[in-house]
């Protein structure tokens, strides 16, 4: 059972569209589900094409509307045609939350080609190209919120993560730039980075790592899908129309 409040910050977005990539499960889920309930359309993207239907059902079944977008998020012409098709149907989008992301961890001298190119193609490569898709539309109607979904690993480093790392520093850095480069359009970018969230992802690690991660994070516990959520929401209301170029650690103290 989750100790965290269960009292949820209120936010109307209805007759907003948002488009949130890694839908599919863990923080992406939660995030879309969280729009969707505060009554934003959300394009729902991933590459399961199941599992983003169990997203898209559980938000139209609390009462909100979404659509699934199976999509590979490093492929350009794929996200320009994505971009194409849930402006046609829902004729504009308001709200980006790149939150993709892939881990193929292993120490640097045994790391491939390959596992460097993964995950950085998949992690940074895809905010630049929705970001870049996108961010044409929102400053000519002088509107937008993206959102992208770091790491504290971007922040301070970990060992076995050296792609990983490298991919969420990079997407501090793209967030910063392209705040600046816009912020005069009334185009809001921020990105957050989480720090240890129960997740899939966390699950695996097993119960005695995950008293141990447990042990090295002052807040005691791990963090929870849904408090990262919130962070995007208020990042993407009307509220957080002044706050740009900023990192926003969410990580119970454990880089303080």
């Amino acid at each position: 059972m989750s100790d965290t409040p269960s009292r949820r910050i209120q936010v109307d977005l209805s007759g907003q569209t948002a488009m949130v990539t890694g839908a599919s499960r863990g923080i992406g889920k939660a995030i879309a589900l969280t729009l969707g309930k505060a009554g934003a359309k959300v394009a729902c993207i991933a590459r399961n094409e199941e599992k983003l239907k169990e997203t898209a059902e559980e938000i139209t079944a609390a009462g909100g509307t979404a659509a699934i977008y199976p999509c590979d998020v490093t492929d350009s012409a794929a996200v320009e045609k994505l971009f194409e098709a849930v402006t046609e149907q829902w004729e504009k989008i308001d709200i980006i939350v790149n939150n993709a992301g892939i881990t193929r961890d292993t120490l640097i001298p045994r790391m491939s080609d390959e596992e460097w190119d993964d995950v950085i193609t998949t992690n940074l490569r895809s905010v630049f190209l929705f970001t870049r898709a996108g961010i044409q539309a929102m400053m000519r109607k002088r509107y937008g919120r993206i959102i992208n979904i770091s790491s504290v690993s971007g922040i301070m480093g970990n060992p076995g993560q050296a792609n990983y790392s490298a991919s969420k520093a990079g997407i501090i850095g793209l967030t910063r730039t392209v705040s600046r480069e816009i912020a005069s359009r009334k185009v809001t970018v921020n990105a957050i980075c989480p720090g240890f969230i129960a997740t899939e992802m966390t699950d695996a690690l097993g119960p005695v790592v995950q008293d141990e991660v447990k042990k090295r994070v002052p807040a005691k516990r791990l963090g929870e899908s849904e408090e990262i959520a919130d962070a995007v929401l208020y990042l993407a209301s009307e509220s957080g129309a002044y706050i740009t170029g900023q990192i926003l650690t969410i990580d119970g103290g454990l880089t303080a």
